[in-house]
């Protein structure tokens, strides 16, 4: 037995015993999918279901799109351009610094959102 089996019965003897049980169905390609997450993970298919099921439920793992990674670089592409933008219009006069307060404000939620994108991919490893 390794050692993160151990750990795992340990942790499998702590909780209060699983009276309830649910069936789930996949066809054969979103199976091999799962049946590879949980072999990465040195779990069987019901107990790795179970255990990211329950992480989706109490929001300790929030799940993002495959794609999760073009969009964090877009928005990356998209702060620069808005801090080129803010840098540009903060040199004029007139009407320019509200424009660049503006594009500071964009800049701020841009980088929220980039973020919280992180923080959602880092949940998923």
């Amino acid at each position: 037995m390794g050692a993160g089996q151990g750990a795992r019965r340990r942790e499998r003897q702590m909780e209060s015993p699983r009276s309830y049980r649910v069936n789930l169905a996949y066809n054969e390609a979103e199976l091999t999918i799962v049946r590879e997450a949980a072999k990465r993970e040195g779990m069987a298919v019901s107990a790795w279901a179970a255990r990211k099921a329950l992480a989706v439920a109490k929001d300790q793992l929030v799940p993002v799109s495959a794609d999760a990674r073009e969009v964090l670089e877009e928005l990356i592409r998209s702060r620069g351009e808005l801090v080129r933008l803010g840098e540009s219009a903060g040199v004029g006069g007139g009407g320019a610094g509200s424009v660049a307060r503006f594009v500071e404000e964009a800049v701020r939620r841009v980088d929220r959102a980039t973020l919280q994108l992180m923080r959602e991919r880092a949940a998923r490893w």
